[in-house]
């Protein structure tokens, strides 16, 4: 029989003859799509019947880094540099109103004791090493600044330390809140300011405990009274049961003057990216869906959140399509589950999400939804490993996706970068955190 193919990879990886064997098994169980990755994306994707194979399929993209000189490519009429290097896994993006830009440097936190035992999670464990996603996190948020608006960040300060997996960003008057994998916190914040000495107050708690997803994404209403806050579940398909889901795969709203919250839509397996449409009244929201179903499914999406929405997570997908692996079922959910506005292909882990507002990029590419695909690791062949664009019209979807930032896989299929965040900066350009090269790029017209 021959070597399965993975087995070159993982060897170089630096795994274990053991751990190398097991994981070189699982790949040779998995399966291959068999429809086009764009097959699953647009207001009306392809779902084929479900290929849920005993082993899932394992096809990571080995973290390996930008070497000198490379970068992404960008999409015609557009050029790419780096805004900033040398940062520790930055995440996530806020743009202040002087144009100051905030980074999250961070990663999922420790598990608590007792938690993520088994096979499968040791599995998983190794997969993520591999991807780059088990660094330690740095627990900051960092600030850079383009004094002289070239598009290089010529100064960073470190604005605030010793935080716990920091994420979410939103600046409501002089109060800057802060999404932590436990809690949000507020600190004051001055115009200009470089650094935050002051603790943080505690605004509420937030789901956490083994922290599957541990994320917590947040956003800011228009007036500022409300904070929408991103949570995701606690496993796959509620495998370990709904007793740990409770207040996940949900998006909160909290009242800022008196720190009460309230589930505001649900079953969203993990919502990261929000956004405001045009009116200023619609959010938006990115959302990874299930694994373990085949290459083909399920979509990610990104929809409008509808208030006292519920979206179908764990046991219904993309509407009322039932997802057999969930026990007991529940009918009188999956009959209320709403149909998501826009596919955004199977597995390709779209986490980053911001309106074009501002943004001075060229025609094809004003007007709609800028999406950070982080990339897949339950795909044969990989998706995602790139930046698109959704147009719009009239607060909805209309078009198909565009390339705008792609090159992050090299010739071998290896992770030179990872895109995560994506945010519009003060001369709009567009911003991508890319956690693998830990870099933040920069994309404007073309000169």
């Amino acid at each position: 029989m021959p070597t399965p193919r993975t087995a070159r990879p993982l060897a170089q990886a630096g795994l274990t003859i053991g751990a190398m064997a097991a994981l070189a098994t699982l790949a040779a169980c998995g399966e291959i799509a068999t429809l086009p990755v764009e097959s699953g994306m647009g207001p009306n994707p392809t779902l084929p019947a479900p290929n849920s194979t005993l082993i899932p399929t394992v096809n990571t993209a080995k973290a390996v880094g930008w070497s000198d000189g490379a970068q992404p490519v960008a999409a015609a009429g557009l050029a790419v540099n780096a805004y900033a290097g040398g940062l520790d896994h930055p995440r996530w993006l806020y743009v202040l109103p002087n144009g100051d830009v905030l980074v999250a440097e961070t990663n999922a936190p420790p598990k608590p004791e007792g938690a993520g035992g088994g096979i499968k999670e040791w599995a998983a464990g190794i997969v993520m090493k591999r991807a780059g996603a088990k660094t330690p996190s740095a627990n900051r948020i960092t600030l850079l600044r383009d004094a002289d608006h070239d598009g290089v960040a010529e100064t960073r300060s470190v604005l605030l330390q010793n935080l716990n997996s920091p994420f979410g960003m939103a600046l409501v008057g002089n109060q800057l809140y802060v999404a932590n994998a436990d809690a949000v916190l507020r600190f004051p914040y001055q115009p200009g300011q470089t650094q935050i000495q002051a603790p943080g107050v505690h605004v509420t708690d937030l789901p956490a405990g083994i922290n599957h997803h541990w994320t917590k994404n947040l956003i800011a209403n228009a007036d500022g009274s409300k904070l929408y806050v991103s949570v995701g579940s606690n496993s796959n398909v509620a495998e370990n049961g709904m007793d740990i889901e409770e207040g996940r795969a949900a998006i909160w709203e909290i009242d800022v003057a008196t720190g009460t919250k309230r589930l505001y839509a649900t079953g969203l397996r993990n919502p990261v990216g929000m956004a405001w449409a045009p009116d200023g009244k619609t959010l938006w929201t990115a959302v990874n869906e299930r694994d373990e179903l085949g290459s083909d499914l399920v979509p990610d999406y990104m929809t409008s959140v509808k208030d006292g929405g519920f979206y179908g997570w764990p046991y219904s997908y993309y509407g009322q399509h039932v997802d057999t692996r969930v026990t007991p079922p529940r009918p009188d959910l999956v009959a209320r589950a709403i149909v998501p506005d826009y596919a955004l292909g199977p597995h390709t882990a779209s986490l980053g999400l911001a309106w074009s507002g501002a943004a001075r990029l060229p025609a094809p590419y004003a007007g709609g939804m800028f999406v950070g695909q982080h990339g897949s690791w339950n795909r044969d062949p990989r998706s995602g490993y790139k930046v698109i664009f959704v147009p719009f019209e009239n607060n909805a979807p209309n078009g198909p996706a565009r390339d705008v930032l792609t090159g992050f896989l090299n010739k071998d299929g290896q992770a030179q970068g990872r895109p995560v965040g994506v945010a519009v900066d003060g001369q709009g350009d567009l911003l991508v955190a890319d956690d693998v090269g830990n870099v933040i790029w920069r994309v404007s017209p073309k000169p």
